[in-house]
Order: structure tokens, then sequence, then C-alpha cells
């Protein structure tokens, strides 16, 4: 099969995220500059650079309450504020982060609709998520609006690191601890279960 995507691709459903699997889940947690709590899950997700680390994560509709073209309530408030918190998602955290997937008005506080306990987080002004594995604190470097009337890409430095203990085995920061949540196509998750170690032929 081969379609080019102005045309349409003709099946019942669009199979694009299906294809870019899997995906981590950045749980991007703001606060308004009204003090109003914000969480809610990205799957355009990833690490840009190791020095400075630096993270990116994709919006990709808009709000209503918003304005047309301005995107969600994550980005409104990383625009007002210029931080925002990453948290890591694990299976046991699945129900919660599918609740904070809900179009709550910009005045909800998403972090009691999912039932989680928002920690102030070290090195910015912004609540994280207690008992996460793992949660990157970042400051807002760039916005860039792509093609599209709502898609932005952010681009944030990370400036302070948690890492929840029991996830750290002999030294290192073991997924398999927590089995990260990924995003796949459709309305599909999946998790990590099993890793393996592959050395480069110049190692």
């Amino acid at each position: 099969m081969f379609y080019e995507p102005k045309d349409g691709h003709g099946l019942p459903h669009n199979p694009f995220n299906a294809i870019i699997t899997p995906r981590p889940i950045a749980w991007v947690s703001t606060v308004s500059k009204d003090g109003v709590r914000n969480l809610a899950p990205y799957s355009f997700f990833n690490g840009t650079a190791y020095f400075p680390p630096q993270v990116m994560f994709a919006t990709t509709s808009d709000k209503d309450d918003q304005g047309p073209g301005l995107g969600k309530d994550s980005l409104a408030n990383i625009r007002e504020t210029g931080v925002f918190c990453i948290n890591i998602v694990e299976v046991a955290m699945t129900d919660a982060m599918n609740i904070s997937t809900t179009g709550f008005a910009k005045e909800v506080d998403e972090f009691e609709r999912a039932g989680l306990t928002p920690v102030q987080c070290e090195t910015i002004d912004c609540p994280r998520i207690e008992g996460a594995p793992a949660a990157l604190e970042c400051v807002l470097t760039d916005i860039h609006q792509i093609r599209g009337d709502a898609n932005y890409v952010t681009f944030g430095e990370v400036t302070g690191i948690h890492l929840r203990d029991d996830c750290m085995v002999d030294g290192k920061f073991d997924v398999t601890t927590f089995q990260p949540l990924a995003r796949m196509g459709y309305r599909d998750y999946s998790k990590v279960e099993k890793v393996f170690t592959l050395a480069r032929p110049d190692d």
C-alpha cells in the first residue's frame, strides 16, 4: 500500500501514529500564573541533547478556551511561567494518566481529578507528581509553531532530575522496575517489560 497524506489514506483509521511506535509519554505538569495546576500527557516526546540535557514535546490541537491556533492549557501555562515538568508514566499509573487526557476547563486541577499528589519541584516553580518513577524539571528554551494551525513544538533545558529510589539497580535507572507506559497507534498502549543489551561493533 502507498498513499500520499494530502489525498487521504482510505482506511477506517489513520495509520500514521501506528507507524511511529512505541512512543514515550511526557506527562507534562505546569501551573498557571494564577496558581492552577495542570497535567496532560503528550506522546510526541523525546530527548534532544545530552549536554546540557534538553527535551521536546509537541502539542497538536487547540483547546476551545485558549482561542484558535493557541494550543492547549499546558502550552498557555508554559508561555506564562517559562517552566514545566515532564513526569514519566509507569504502567501502574495508566488509569490516572488516562483521566488526565480529559478536556477539563482551565480552572480544573487535573492532579485532583486524577487522584495524584503534587510535590513542588526543586529548581523551578512548578508541581511534579509524587511517586512518579522519574521527573525532569525544565526551563523553556523555545516554542516553535510548525505547519498546521495548532501544531507547536516546545523545547526545554532540564535543570533538575528526580529518580525514584526503587528504580535504581546497581547504579542504573532500571525501567523494568516500573515498566514505562508507551503509546502505540489508535487507542493502543504497551509497556516495557524486557530489555536487552547490544554492543556496538566499534566498542
